[in-house]
């Protein structure tokens, strides 16, 4: 975590909106750094406070053994991860979609990290379920080799959709934009410049 996220400092927030980013890619070279670093840039630039957890810097099982029929001890990574998603108003999820979902560690995250009684609470005698993260909304960027038509029109969209409705959606949190960047594999060094810049925007944007 950076920004001060780890050490438990508090940076100066006047009116700015506090923002927490998940990058949800291993590969510290990747893109997805590049593209959070720029959004958060852009962010800063009009006074808001970001912070960011950084998956691959974490420690932590991301594997839920036995469901939520027996409770798993929270690493102190993902303690100090719920804290600062209680801490933000608005989410940034940066990362790329592998065979069509999500990678194993952002998924796994969302598995340790969403709980119940944090992130949603079942009610008594019924199907429905309060929805604990309600008021905060969240940004995703979203990196694919995938042309984006295709992966819309053939694939259907999974992780987009995985995201939106039935992760993010279940808690309460609402998915302001996704904007997606792609295909990355045959991208030219202009046109990953060129994305950069949109995140630097988009963060200008909150």
């Amino acid at each position: 975590m950076t920004d001060g996220a780890k050490s438990g400092a508090t940076p100066l927030e006047g009116d700015g909106k506090r923002i927490l980013m998940i990058i949800g890619s291993p590969k510290s070279d990747s893109l997805c750094h590049s593209l959070a670093e720029a959004y958060a840039q852009g962010a800063r630039t009009e006074g808001h406070v970001v912070r960011q957890i950084r998956l691959g810097e974490l420690s932590f099982d991301p594997v839920l053994h036995e469901g939520y029929s027996q409770s798993q001890p929270l690493e102190p990574d993902l303690l100090e991860a719920q804290r600062q998603i209680h801490w933000a108003q608005h989410l940034v999820f940066v990362y790329p979609v592998w065979w069509g979902g999500l990678p194993a560690q952002l998924k796994g995250f969302f598995d340790r990290v969403l709980l119940p009684g944090f992130a949603f609470k079942y009610r008594s005698n019924s199907q429905l379920w309060d929805k604990l993260l309600t008021g905060r909304t969240a940004d995703l960027l979203v990196t694919l080799d995938t042309p984006r038509w295709y992966f819309h029109w053939i694939y259907g969209a999974p992780a987009h959709r995985q995201m939106k409705r039935t992760i993010l959606g279940f808690c309460g949190i609402k998915t302001r934009r996704l904007e997606t960047f792609s295909p990355v594999r045959p991208s030219s060094e202009n046109q990953r410049q060129n994305w950069i810049r949109r995140a630097e925007l988009l963060g200008s944007r909150v």
